[in-house]
């Protein structure tokens, strides 16, 4: 069935692999961006570009109205340098202030203006890389909680998280938890502090992370949008693993020396808590539900190859 679907965060890494996807299986698209010069990009990717602050109830009303679309679809991010500035893995509350308000506040706009135009699904976008509950194995499923890291820095944009996903389950739609993204523009920042050395392995290196190709997280979506999907599903690849095996091949990808290795209290001084919880005692993500429920089949089943692949 054809759809008119509203792309909230076109312009966005993950928008721009999400869009030409749609568009080939025949639907409409209707994308938003916060900056006019990134209208032409949308143009060009098959969408009809619209100029939104996901921040403005009154800006995404209108839009979503004016779309009058089947589905809504929720990637709003301000992770980027022009909207957070240099990456501040040590103080993740401002580098993802903004971040944490569209999780919020965005959210809400979109299901108010959903709601009110009458559509009957939305798609958000969720995380789920390293930040399973601390207890028991490494892998996790949708049915394990998240942490939130109490305490920490990191919290308020995990409990940011946690409420948007509250808010799109009670109004029946689909949270796509999606592992680390890598693929075109996603991993750059990361991949210059490899080859520079400054992305060391703190302690041994055992937390496990989940990962996912930008490709596969966009057909996953395409797939829970078509279906009308409701609830949680983990949005990341067949191999879960340690930092220990993760971060020295994504070096030896980039052509980089093996990462240095410091110790946790040095890691805790310099990058703070998210990042020593990530390296040391982090958990992983199961994807059997995703591929179970909605029949996603991956073409960068691991990050081994898909390293190699994007880093060749």
């Amino acid at each position: 069935m054809v759809m008119r679907v509203f792309l909230a965060g076109g312009s966005g890494v993950l928008g721009r692999r999400l869009v030409p996807r749609l568009v080939a299986r025949g639907h409409q698209v209707t994308a938003t961006t916060t900056s006019a010069a990134k209208l032409g990009l949308l143009q060009r990717l098959g969408a009809d570009g619209v100029v939104m602050d996901g921040l403005n109830a009154e800006q995404v009303g209108d839009a979503v109205a004016a779309a009058r679309p089947d589905a809504v679809v929720h990637q709003m991010t301000a992770i980027s340098v022009a909207h957070a500035g240099k990456p501040d893995i040590k103080h993740p509350d401002r580098w993802f202030a903004r971040t944490n308000r569209l999780r919020r506040e965005g959210t809400s706009h979109l299901l108010a203006a959903a709601e009110a135009a009458g559509v009957p699904h939305l798609v958000a976008q969720g995380y789920a890389s390293w930040n399973g509950i601390r207890e028991g194995g490494w892998v996790k499923t949708e049915e394990d909680p998240l942490d939130l890291l109490e305490g920490t820095a990191a919290q308020a944009g995990l409990e940011a998280l946690r409420r948007a996903e509250e808010m799109v389950l009670r109004s029946g739609g689909a949270v796509m938890r999606y592992g680390a993204f890598y693929g075109p523009g996603a991993v750059d920042d990361q991949v210059e502090l490899v080859r520079k050395r400054q992305y060391p392995l703190v302690g041994r290196g055992t937390g496990h992370s989940s990962w996912i190709h930008l490709d596969d997280a966009a057909g996953a979506t395409v797939l829970a949008v078509e279906q009308r999907a409701r609830g949680v599903f983990n949005i990341v690849d067949d191999e879960p693993a340690p930092a220990s095996e993760w971060l020295p091949h994504l070096a030896a990808c980039a052509g980089a020396k093996p990462p240095m290795r410091v110790p946790v209290w040095l890691a805790r001084l310099l990058a703070g808590d998210q990042a020593v919880v990530m390296m040391t005692e982090g958990r992983g993500f199961s994807n059997a539900k995703a591929k179970r429920e909605l029949g996603w089949q991956l073409r960068h089943p691991s990050w081994r190859q898909g390293f190699r692949e994007e880093l060749a």
